[in-house]
């Protein structure tokens, strides 16, 4: 295992770099990063650092700006308004947001929720994360590439964890990290050009629409499912889409011996493109791969949520890459969602070896469906800022904001509280029948 963890580290590093010919370069004309240095207020200007120039650029103030909009030595992204004029300025966005120390605490424990859900559901624990950490003050942007930056060291640790379990596929793994590594380009493509045309604001709408479309969607089919096999025997059942697409003889066909599935490989192309294009535009990849590999490819539960943590270390690697060329990775915020989601990856990792696969889908389906009301409650507000909808009343930004916050705890309490109390009720039930195991044994 650790031969092939060491493979997939170079492999990614090595498609990283090969494409920064094509994704870096210069940023785009109406999209600056640097530092406000001076501003005259009367002249309503602004003296601007590129961070790579001798030379500052003077920017102009928008018509609906002041001074107090402007702050000094700190990292910032503009939009330029290109039909207000040459250097006007459109959007400012703080790149990287002050962290005293209860944000810094919020983060750890973000971090080790988030890594609870990763190892106990597959999913990278991102559409957790990335809301959290925007609700903190982090623009969309910085969000994503953060978080995608912290992935894939955790997910190399929950792989090895539940690889040790007999949970990962390794070759379906590589196969869908194959397409998946096509879908972060375009996906990282799709983010740049939003930024370029709408700034961070069109960014923020973007990761939030998105989110709540898929989170809904998926949320769903994966509580209604879940609610039938809790009301059945428990077992798990090949869908019928999956057992459909088995029985497509188009070549080549593949063997995933651990998933004990035989299918097309044209099959998994589309479930590993949109697991790709969702983890680099919104850092979230999981509850597509895994619910693809469920009903589209045929995996368990169990097989499925161990794999995509495989998918998700070359993904991260090689988005990381990307992400950190373009300047948008906030290492801070990066290694405190680490250290805290390190540890909750392994006890994430361990409850699945005690619970049954409908759990895992519970978990999932009432975490994404409460994420989709946090995030929803914020989309009126960012319309309100691309200019889509008037500005909003203030008391109703303030309830929607208040909405948002409230929702986002109550995934983030339901997520650690339910993968806790299964964890421990699976353990219990374990212990008991093994107990009860040895006393036929001594018995018998």
């Amino acid at each position: 295992m650790k031969r092939i963890i060491t493979l997939f580290f170079t492999l990614s590093l090595a498609l990283g770099m090969a494409a920064t010919a094509m994704a870096g370069g210069p940023p785009p004309k109406d999209l600056l990063k640097g530092y406000f240095i001076e501003v005259d207020e009367a002249a309503r200007t602004v003296q601007f650092d590129k961070g790579g120039s001798a030379a500052l650029t003077t920017l102009h103030f928008n018509e609906n700006m002041s001074a107090e909009d402007i702050r000094l030595n700190k990292k910032v992204m503009v939009s330029l308004d290109t039909h207000a004029g040459d250097n006007v300025i459109g959007d400012i966005s703080i790149m990287f947001m002050d962290l005293p120390a209860k944000k810094i605490l919020a983060l750890i424990m973000i971090g080790l929720i988030g890594g609870l859900l990763s190892g106990f559901i597959g999913s990278g624990g991102a559409f957790v994360m990335t809301p959290a950490m925007m609700s903190l003050g982090a623009p969309g942007a910085i969000a994503v590439a953060s978080n995608m930056c912290h992935k894939f060291p955790k997910a190399m640790v929950g792989a090895f964890k539940r690889y040790k379990y007999g949970q990962v596929d390794i070759k379906l793994g590589l196969v869908m990290a194959v397409t998946a590594i096509i879908g972060v380009e375009i996906g990282i493509r799709i983010q740049k050009v939003i930024l370029e045309n709408w700034g961070n604001a069109g960014s923020n709408l973007y990761v939030s629409a998105v989110f709540v479309g898929v989170l809904v969607v998926v949320g769903g089919v994966i509580a209604r499912d879940a609610y039938k096999m809790s009301k059945g025997d428990g077992e798990t059942k090949v869908p019928k889409l999956a057992l459909a697409l088995m029985k497509l003889n188009i070549p080549p066909m593949m063997n995933f011996k651990v998933a004990k599935v035989r299918i097309s490989a044209w099959v998994t192309i589309p479930v590993g493109l949109l697991t790709g294009m969702l983890a680099a535009t919104i850092a979230v990849g999981g509850f597509i791969g895994v619910p693809g590999m469920i009903y589209v490819i045929g995996a368990t539960a169990t097989i499925a949520s161990a794999t995509e943590l495989v998918i998700a270390f070359i993904m991260g690697a090689y988005g990381s890459t990307q992400w950190a060329l373009a300047g948008l990775v906030d290492i801070r915020m990066t290694l405190l969602i680490l250290s805290g989601s390190l540890i909750g990856v392994q006890l994430g990792a361990l409850g699945t070896t005690y619970v049954k696969d409908h759990i895992i889908k519970i978990v999932m389906a009432a975490v994404m469906l409460i994420v989709a009301v946090s995030r929803g409650a914020k989309v009126p507000g960012y319309l309100a800022d691309v200019g889509a909808l008037e500005a909003l009343d203030p008391q109703v930004t303030a309830v929607l904001n208040s909405v948002s916050f409230w929702a986002l705890l109550a995934a983030l309490g339901s997520a650690g509280g339910l993968i806790t109390y299964f964890m421990i009720k699976g353990m219990i039930i374990a212990r008991r029948e093994e107990r009860k195991s040895g006393l036929e044994t001594v018995h018998g």
